[in-house]
């Protein structure tokens, strides 16, 4: 049986444990009213399958919201925090946050704002809000295009990660939260990124244990920084030049939307090459991200006229300090920097080298 991960306010249960640890806390937490968070998506494919493994005597008040990132936002908040005045929410009321990394986001933020504060559980269904989004306790919405921009970290009273809800999902969601595991080990175990670069060979199992593996990496980077004065940014590789991208493609009608994952990969093989530039990171380690991201992850056309617009989103990146734009880098795969200036010349140049692959 898996391991539960404790963090310093939270912990994460898997597997088996997921709805004997639920059913536990719902008898003896003794909260005065219950709701369940979700989107289209889970509401269709996951409430059911939740609810009836739900054996504690408690009843439950379902609220929907749209899915997608475009949703999550002030506006929606505002729709979630209406219907909890409306059904009679108080302080001592808890909040399940059932879906992916825009609801489990959305939801702990929208609990940790209502009254100055409720309690919250996440029950993330996608790959890439079990291995990241609902763990660490960074909760938050959109601000137009701008990722994550408004929120607060305020742990969970637990994770619960249940592999199950990955049937539901189709390859490309998966494929997103993959990109996150893979930086896991680039950022900090290279026997992981070795072990996760053999995408083929992995069994369901397999990824069972990659996914504790890689909620344990986070996990002792939180327990260190839980908010983000140091390590905590490591996190952020790949997502200072991807949120930028994300950004970019989710407001200009002319483009596809980009799923995280998706633009997290872009923005990891641009800032590994930004770390052989800067850090020395070896050429074969270049290589190999190259190789692996591009197996993995299509191709996405980024035009040249495109390179402004999304380098002057990088000003609103939450790890500048004093209008400068930090990155974290690459030393070698496994080992990372954080706070790293970067020129604007080389941002234009990482962008080449992406186009070039």
């Amino acid at each position: 049986m898996m391991q539960s991960i404790k963090s310093r306010d939270s912990i994460v249960h898997f597997e088996a444990e997921v709805y004997t640890q639920l059913n536990n806390y719902l008898t003896t937490a003794k909260h005065s009213s219950y709701f369940i968070l979700v989107d289209t998506n889970t509401h269709d494919h996951c409430l059911a399958n939740f609810m009836g493994q739900i054996t504690a005597d408690v009843s439950f008040e379902v609220i929907e919201i749209e899915a997608g990132e475009i949703n999550k936002n002030i506006e929606t908040c505002s729709g979630v925090w209406n219907v909890l005045s409306e059904l009679g929410a108080d302080r001592k009321s808890l909040l399940i946050n059932l879906g992916g990394g825009v609801v489990t986001d959305l939801g702990g933020f929208v609990a940790c704002t209502f009254k100055r504060g409720i309690s919250y559980i996440n029950v993330p269904t996608t790959l890439l809000a079990m291995v990241d989004a609902s763990v660490g306790g960074k909760t938050g919405v959109d601000l137009g295009n701008l990722k994550n921009m408004v929120g607060v970290i305020s742990e969970s009273e637990m994770v619960l990660v249940d592999p199950n809800f990955l049937t539901t999902l189709p390859f490309t969601e998966l494929r997103s939260g993959f990109a996150e595991m893979l930086k896991h080990g680039l950022i900090k175990d290279k026997d992981y990124w070795n072990r996760l670069s053999n995408i083929e060979d992995l069994t369901t199992e397999d990824l069972n244990n990659l996914i504790h593996e890689s909620v344990i990496i986070k996990n002792e980077i939180v327990l260190v920084d839980p908010t983000e004065q140091n390590i905590r940014k490591f996190l952020n590789f790949g997502h200072t030049l991807g949120h930028a991208i994300e950004s970019y493609f989710l407001t200009d009608e002319r483009k596809t939307t980009l799923l995280h994952g998706e633009a997290i990969a872009i923005g990891m093989i641009t800032e590994a090459y930004l770390a052989k530039e800067l850090l020395g990171l070896k050429d074969a380690e270049l290589k190999n991200i190259c190789a692996i991201f591009s197996k993995i992850y299509p191709k996405v056309d980024i035009p040249k006229e495109d390179y402004q617009p999304i380098i002057d989103l990088l000003i609103f990146d939450k790890k500048n300090v004093g209008g400068k734009v930090l990155f974290v880098l690459l030393n070698e795969i496994g080992d990372a920097k954080f706070n790293c200036e970067v020129p604007q010349d080389l941002l234009v140049a990482s962008l080449d080298f992406y186009n070039s692959l």
